[in-house]
């Protein structure tokens, strides 16, 4: 039998209720344009024999710094962003509080060890989050859904969103029904008192095992009485950037997905220059660049997104914001001048 933290696939219900959607065709969930996982020509298994090779500097030779926060005791005022490393992070916005995607176990596989967390880039941990109103989870890869992080939250836990299927997950983990929210690009949570929460297109894939794409891979739209924020996921390049930006922005600030990308599954993650033109098309008047500085899942360099993201930025005139693993971002304050931290020998 295979451990709980592999999760469920949907029950009979979801899927036929996925069946009536047109994002959902034989048995799976589709992209809006076409994504392979690989870029043609490219096989699992060259990858993966590529992947054994020797890449340099894929890890920091030292700890990632970090600033040492005091979540449970934030002003109720402050409006701030603080992120945790890769893609989780911890927004507290017009008095509510966001966790989105925590992995805090120091591993993103479901072999033990096989993909751990550099140090310093482990930190945080579940119980020094505070108590948060909504916990948003983009899909349910192991680096953005982790089974031990996410039951050691429960409690502190107002509501989950999610996109379709992934809300089994929580139910075969013993989370309560009324807790889970699960929705489709396009479809909306009205949070009340200003804030509103809205799935949108990402273009990637999803699965914890050997099905794929069997529950959605969002990003969100957040809507506060002050605020508009585009949350991405993760995400290769796509049409569905100018739509959103469109429909929804402009956007004060935009959390974009930089890292772990490589030419043979370019489809599926973005590269560096890429974000400038995301940004763009959203229309986001700044930007945090994630999906970086805590695991190794691609071959470059760990320093390497931040530095041609922030360089391409510059470049562009585009205000970036690249805060330690930690350190707060004042959402209120977007042309903060930022440290290049992963410039320091480690």
């Amino acid at each position: 039998m295979l451990s709980k933290k592999f999760g469920q696939a949907p029950d009979a219900a979801r899927r036929a209720c996925f069946g009536t959607l047109p994002n959902y065709k034989n048995g799976r969930f589709q992209n809006l344009v076409f994504t392979p996982a690989l870029v043609e020509g490219e096989s699992m298994i060259k990858v993966l024999w590529n992947f054994l090779g020797k890449h340099p500097d894929t890890a920091p030779a030292g700890p990632i710094p970090f600033v040492d926060t005091d979540l449970k005791n934030l002003k109720p005022d402050e409006d701030v962003l603080i992120w945790f490393g890769h893609s989780s992070y911890l927004i507290q916005v017009d008095g509510r509080k966001f966790l989105v995607d925590p992995v805090f176990s120091g591993n993103a596989s479901p072999i033990k060890g096989s993909v751990k967390a550099f140090p310093g880039s482990d930190h945080y941990h579940a119980e020094d989050m505070p108590q948060v109103d909504l916990l948003l989870i983009s899909h349910d890869h192991w680096d953005h859904l982790d089974y031990t992080t996410i039951q050691q939250l429960e409690p502190k836990v107002g509501k989950v969103i999610c996109g379709l299927g992934v809300a089994q997950h929580f139910e075969y983990w013993g989370w309560a029904k009324e807790k889970l929210i699960e929705k489709n690009w396009y479809e909306s949570v009205d949070l009340g008192e200003g804030f509103r929460i809205t799935l949108t297109p990402a273009r990637h894939f999803s699965g914890r095992l050997f099905r794929r794409n069997i529950s959605l891979w969002t990003s969100f739209v957040l809507q506060t009485p002050t605020k508009r924020l585009f949350l991405g996921g993760d995400s290769g390049y796509g049409p569905h950037f100018k739509a959103i930006g469109e429909q929804f922005g402009p956007f004060d600030w935009a959390i974009l997905e930089c890292g772990q990308y490589n030419e043979k599954w370019h489809y599926i993650h973005s590269f560096p220059a890429e974000l400038i033109e995301e940004v763009k098309e959203l229309k986001a008047d700044n930007f945090i660049p994630v999906h970086h500085s805590k695991f190794k899942l691609g071959q470059h360099p760990w320093s390497e997104p931040l530095h041609e993201v922030s360089a391409f930025a510059e470049a562009a005139g585009l205000p970036v914001t690249t805060p330690k693993i930690g350190e707060k971002v004042s959402l209120n304050d977007g042309r903060h001048i930022w440290e290049k931290w992963w410039e320091v020998a480690l």
